[in-house]
């Protein structure tokens, strides 16, 4: 199975990127934006500035790579990041994206996840494996090789498909490997990349509005990636998706427990219903379950975004509004946009894919959001406010602002 996932990301590096494009953006999200990382993994609390290592495993052709050497080297700290992907035409793409930032802390190697051990590679602080095991023969020894190079005190961020939101791309790649053959070397006419592309272009051109993939609208990944996005997404080699208790179960076997998924609002129920008989159903679940409750009513997440930690590592790894002295660190946040609704109706609103989410905004929203600028602590942002509001009130007050931004990955937190 390796050497056809090399051959094929060979054959069509993933996702298509132009390195000349470095010097227009940066591309960021999640996981690995370093705000978000050390809010659930190191409880806000890690100090880029001193020696930091974090492995890419599945590099592709750079996305979390650069992202992460990026902000390491706008820290100033001595960060290395380690690429590690079994294509080189990926990898190359990688190392021009590098060098058009002028990144000198990617080091990149060539190898597979299992590869790890005898690379002599770890330890790491922090692993970033977004979109690679849900490809793996088995994703289980995937993870614990990856588990085995993390440090006690690490953590990663992780990608997996999910089921509910893809739907009709599995129906699709059924059809394909019966009429467009494995992939396979295997007399079945699947190992000429470019005839089963044109297949299948031609059977999606041929869906009837009532097909599952023609029905869903969340779907577009084929679509302005050419040859490369529709190959991965309907002709790959390997492809499985898990839903919340499955990705609960693979983390256990790995050793690893979950920590906070993203967007954590949209596995909340309490954001989809407020009926109380039904929310008091919901009291009765484990984090899990209400997690897995969520996904199911939603029936829109394509992937699982989420971070984990070792189970040995029994602290309690997210940070929490609970002191003077955190400070909250905005990320895309515009406290114009929250002024605006503070002052209009005190609420806020927020489209996921196809589902607006409302919450309302405390009383002291715009005025708190103006002050966060990621260096000032809660203790100063509230000390120069005027006048001066009741200590217990604020932090109730910036409490219910914080779930509700936090909740749509727009504000975490950080240690002093």
């Amino acid at each position: 199975m390796i050497d056809r996932l090399r051959a094929q990301y060979e054959a069509y590096p993933y996702p298509p990127r132009d390195p000349a494009d470095e010097a227009k953006r940066l591309i960021t999200g999640s996981p690995s934006q370093i705000a978000e990382l050390n809010h659930y993994v190191f409880a806000g609390g890690r100090d880029f500035t001193r020696p930091f290592r974090a492995l890419v495993a599945g590099g592709g052709t750079g996305d979390g790579a650069i992202m992460l050497g990026q902000q390491l080297k706008d820290t100033g700290g001595p960060g290395e990041v380690v690429y590690l992907d079994i294509s080189e035409p990926s990898a190359a793409i990688a190392r021009a994206r590098a060098e058009s930032r002028g990144l000198d802390n990617i080091r990149f190697v060539t190898g597979s996840i299992a590869d790890i051990e005898t690379l002599d590679l770890a330890p790491f602080d922090y692993i970033d494996c977004c979109g690679v095991l849900h490809h793996l023969d088995d994703p289980a020894a995937g993870w614990r090789c990856l588990a085995a190079a993390l440090g006690l005190d690490g953590g990663m961020g992780v990608m997996l498909y999910a089921p509910l939101g893809r739907a009709g791309v599995y129906d699709v790649q059924a059809m394909l490997r019966m009429i467009a053959g494995s992939g396979a070397d295997d007399g079945t006419g699947g190992g000429n990349h470019a005839q089963r592309i044109a297949i299948a272009r031609k059977l999606l051109n041929a869906l009837p509005p009532t097909n599952w993939l023609k029905r869903n609208p969340l779907v577009g990944d084929h679509l302005g990636a050419g040859d490369a996005g529709l190959f991965d997404l309907f002709l790959h080699s390997r492809d499985r998706a898990y839903l919340v208790p499955e990705v609960a179960a693979l983390a256990n076997e790995a050793g690893m427990r979950i920590v906070g998924f993203i967007e954590p609002a949209r596995y909340d129920p309490r954001y989809y219903v407020s009926d109380n008989e039904l929310t008091a159903g919901l009291d009765r679940l484990s984090w899990i379950e209400r997690c897995a409750f969520a996904e199911r009513l939603a029936g829109n997440m394509k992937t699982h975004v989420f971070y984990a930690v070792k189970q040995a590592n029994e602290a309690d790894t997210v940070a929490k509004p609970d002191s003077k002295g955190a400070i909250p660190v905005p990320v895309g946040l515009d406290a114009a946009v929250i002024g605006q609704g503070a002052a209009r109706n005190r609420r806020l609103s927020v489209d996921y894919d196809g589902i607006k989410f409302t919450f309302a905004m405390p009383r002291l929203a715009a005025e708190i959001v103006a002050r966060i600028d990621g260096a000032r602590s809660l203790g100063e942002i509230h000390a120069g406010m005027t006048p001066t509001p009741d200590w217990g009130d604020f932090m109730d007050q910036f409490g219910e602002l914080f779930a509700a931004l936090n909740g749509f990955n727009l504000l975490f937190l950080r240690k002093p």
